[in-house]
């Protein structure tokens, strides 16, 4: 029998998808699912389709072309070490081993070293798109070893979205830099998210609009610089009503945004990295307070706010808010760029930010029209340290800024929360400030703990004895 090209294991969603995905485009794959039902489905769905369904890991592994080519589609954690530990025995030098899923980067790290170390070659790949996505094209992050890349780079090629006919997939980096960089996508992703449900909030708490309005601004916003997969769903989320209730479908959903974690990872890295994610942290506290539903409406019986309906002029309203939504959005990517320039000196990743500006702009979840200007603004400044601070960039945040001013105020005066639109300006602020109040937090620390500090006026290291004796 002829020989598969490439092996799926696990025949979820996405490994079935993926797979038929590379069958399109002239891949042989074998798939195997520790779920007979899975295995079922793969053999029996798509008559006519190039697929082999292995009812065994021996007759999945004997299906394989040498070297062989595995791709694991499992969950994040322990399914993955399961996964390994069930194949390292049977794999041979030279075998590759691919983790599609959404891995924590430093565990890719460990696998990726103890794996090296018997001769098989691992590569962990961020994978994003979705259902959709893996099925049509996603954006692919893949990091491992040069020699992994050029094993999977043809089918990688093929099954990835593509935008201007470059395909959305590049080499990351060594060990786990391709799970690091999908985990920073993600991050960006909470807080674009939280921004449109903030101004989804404001819009309709806040000016009163209806669904049907709602679908008409953000279809707008969709044809201008704000043009991106999520404010084209948003927009078409406003039109699907309940066939039972005939109510739309956005207002049936219970208000508890949950989450896998890998934003919290973002925020939990940024932190031990010193980055400054506030947009993206705010996010993730959006989703957990959220959770908090039975508190949230007991507070509500007790605690009382002001009358969250604007006055102001709706259609100028909503041109702040879409000056606004662009401004924060500006400082989400900032962030997540920032805490990869980081990560790349710490994790000696050579990143290329351009690279992954530009794979992102087709088949991921955060693909928007301008990540074309960010991948412009690393191609033509590859150090740059922060995106606010390219020409382009500077300049609009210092054109949109107001209306992100007066969108926090709005959202403060009507009670109206807005976490990462506030935060989005407070970083914007205290990046731009040329003095912070770090002084007192500095000398606060030097008091009750004599930590020291330093000098705007000389050099070195000082203490000051601030009681009298």
């Amino acid at each position: 029998m002829k020989k598969a090209d490439f092996g799926m294991m696990g025949l979820g969603v996405m490994g079935h998808m993926l797979a038929l995905n590379m069958e399109r485009n002239g891949i042989r794959v074998a798939g195997y699912d520790l779920d007979p039902a899975r295995v079922h489905s793969f053999a029996t769905d798509y008559p006519g389709k190039d697929l082999v369904a292995c009812a065994s890991l021996d007759e999945f592994l004997a299906s394989l072309e040498k070297p062989r080519r595995i791709m694991m589609m499992v969950p994040a954690g322990k399914p993955v070490d399961g996964a390994i530990s069930s194949l390292i025995d049977i794999l041979k030098p030279g075998d590759l081993l691919i983790d599609g899923g959404n891995s924590f980067f430093l565990d890719t790290e460990r696998r990726s070293k103890d794996l090296e170390a018997r001769g098989i070659i691992y590569i962990g790949a961020g994978v994003s798109g979705g259902e959709q996505g893996a099925l049509m094209g996603p954006s692919i992050m893949p990091g491992g070893q040069p020699e992994a890349w050029e094993l999977v780079k043809p089918v990688f090629e093929s099954i990835s979205a593509r935008v201007d006919g470059e395909p959305c997939v590049t080499f990351m980096g060594p060990r786990g830099a391709g799970h690091f960089v999908k985990m920073v996508h993600n991050g960006i992703e909470y807080g674009d998210m939280q921004l449109i449900a903030e101004a989804y909030d404001l819009l309709h708490r806040g000016l009163g609009l209806d669904n049907s309005q709602l679908h008409e601004v953000f279809t707008d916003w969709n044809n201008g610089d704000l043009e991106s997969y999520l404010i084209e769903i948003t927009a078409d989320i406003f039109t699907k009503n309940d066939p039972e209730t005939g109510q739309a479908v956005v207002d049936l959903i219970l208000d508890e945004a949950q989450q896998k974690g890998t934003g919290k990872w973002t925020s939990q890295n940024a932190l031990d990295l010193g980055a400054p994610t506030q947009t993206i942290n705010a996010a993730v506290e959006s989703r957990i307070i959220s959770a908090y539903r039975a508190e949230r409406v007991a507070a509500s019986k007790v605690l009382v706010g002001p009358n969250p309906k604007i006055g102001t002029d709706p259609d100028t309203v909503i041109t702040w808010m879409r000056d606004a939504l662009f401004a924060a959005k500006i400082c989400s990517y900032a962030q997540g760029f920032g805490l990869m320039n980081l990560a790349d000196k710490e994790y000696d990743y050579h990143l290329d930010y351009a690279g992954i500006a530009r794979i992102w702009r087709g088949g991921c979840i955060i693909r928007a029209r301008f990540l074309n200007d960010i991948s412009r603004a690393f191609k033509g400044t590859p150090d740059l340290v922060n995106l606010m601070l390219d020409p382009e960039f500077a300049q609009a945040m210092n054109t949109r800024q107001a209306s992100l001013r007066k969108v926090v105020a709005l959202a403060a005066e009507s009670g109206i929360p807005a976490l990462a639109f506030s935060s989005a300006l407070a970083y914007f602020d205290a990046y731009r400030s040329l003095r912070l109040p770090a002084n007192l937090t500095q000398a606060q620390r030097d008091y009750f703990g004599a930590h020291t500090y330093r000098r705007i006026d000389r050099e070195g290291v000082f203490h000051t004895e601030w009681t009298s004796s």
